[in-house]
């Protein structure tokens, strides 16, 4: 197992889900993290399932604030004196419904949390702590940015411009900063239960793995990508879908 002793580690959205996941996974590790979300009292319980303050420290606001943004990037820095590791994790999808028809304000508000605001978050580390000590960055993209998507294709959108982001920052910000992403397929968490819910069992079908993807799956991969024995891994992003992609539908 990896370690991240001595590192600290920025994750947004991470009071529960995939977010908390990859919290989890880094801690166990022996990294120390900041968390970030919208509810006070879900991130306090956050902080203390994962050990309580003297390893988490939560930073409550809204991801499409950039004041909070910058909240949370010095809270890393003047709690735990640096700034190793970010995980854009946080993402937005308040419409459901054929892209034909989606309300071209929430779109922007979609793009400016999902894409602007991670781009924001790079930019802030960087300058912060990451361009002269170095670090790993790790977005979590989705399946949905790879493919069309029924019914989420303004998400989708977003989570294609992040990919694609993952190869640009990879190339800009190596060697000091690895970039890379993981696009998930459906994962079991509040934010993904409109794809999964009432039809469990007939979606995991689907999947050659036979089930649907659990957070910890993610925060696994999130760890290994993040770690020094992903050294020479960058720009990419790793697709974790129990194959379904590789049936062609799902």
């Amino acid at each position: 197992m990896s370690t991240f002793e001595g590192r600290t580690a920025l994750v947004t959205g991470g009071s529960r889900g995939i977010g908390l996941a990859i919290a989890q996974s880094l801690v166990r590790r022996g990294a120390r993290v900041v968390l970030t979300a919208r509810k006070p009292d879900a991130l306090a319980e956050a902080v203390e399932a994962l050990g309580g303050p003297d390893v988490a420290v939560a930073v409550a606001g809204n991801a499409g604030d950039p004041e909070h943004r910058a909240e949370a990037v010095r809270t890393a820095v003047d709690t735990f004196g640096s700034l190793d590791v970010l995980v854009g994790n946080v993402g937005i999808n308040p419409v459901y419904g054929p892209m034909v028809d989606l309300d071209l304000g929430a779109f922007r508000k979609i793009l400016d949390t999902n894409v602007v605001g991670t781009l924001d978050l790079v930019q802030q580390a960087w300058r912060a702590w990451m361009s002269e000590h170095g670090g790993s960055v790790l977005f979590v993209a989705s399946v949905a940015g790879l493919r069309s998507s029924e019914n989420i294709g303004g998400y989708g959108v977003s989570k294609a411009a992040v990919v694609n982001m993952t190869t640009q920052l990879a190339v800009e910000l190596g060697p000091k900063v690895r970039v890379n992403a993981v696009a998930p397929a459906v994962v079991k968490t509040k934010f993904a239960g409109a794809l999964f819910e009432g039809r469990e069992a007939e979606l995991a079908a689907t999947y050659p793995a036979g089930r649907l993807g659990v957070p910890e799956d993610v925060g696994e991969a999130a760890a290994y990508l993040l770690s020094d024995e992903a050294g020479w891994v960058t720009g990419q992003t790793l697709v974790l879908d129990g194959g379904v992609l590789s049936r062609g539908r799902g």
